[in-house]
């Protein structure tokens, strides 16, 4: 295996079954690679804006001393405003998980196409990051600023 890049039509990427020998092959993995590192961009402003309606959904402040009383009352049969508030950070927080590790499978399998040293699979790459970058983070100054007024 060569550790420097080189321009290739033939690379096996990621997985044995993923094998290009052909222009064409190569030209459609640059691209399922390009749409890749979008979606990874993608799924940072996503998380970004999840995160942020999590913190819009809170209450601006919880008494300490209403939270430590709900705590206390557990007979009640229905939800406490409270505990409802708990449940809905650790719903926001349990999705932003799951979108983290969504986020760090794609970023690794990005960096092992990046190590295949082929030269053609990491300008699909670095396109698909700066296109990502270029669409995602517009709606997210958009999103943000809506939000402020």
């Amino acid at each position: 295996m060569q550790m420097h890049f080189i321009f290739s039509n033939e690379v096996v990427l990621l997985f044995d079954f993923w094998s290009v020998h052909s222009p064409t092959g190569m030209a459609l993995s640059v691209v399922v690679i390009l749409l890749l590192a979008v979606l990874y961009e993608s799924i940072k402003v996503g998380k970004v804006k999840l995160f942020h309606h999590a913190l819009e959904s809170l209450p601006a402040r919880i008494n300490k001393q209403l939270i430590e009383e709900t705590d206390q009352e557990s007979a009640d049969s229905d939800l406490p405003p409270v505990c409802r508030t708990h449940l809905r950070w650790f719903l926001c927080h349990f999705g932003q998980s799951l979108i983290h590790v969504a986020q760090v499978i794609i970023g690794y399998f990005m960096m092992l196409a990046v190590m295949s040293y082929n030269t053609w699979i990491f300008l699909g790459v670095v396109l698909g990051s700066a296109v990502g970058y270029y669409l995602a983070y517009p709606l997210l100054n958009s999103s943000l600023e809506m939000c402020r007024h």
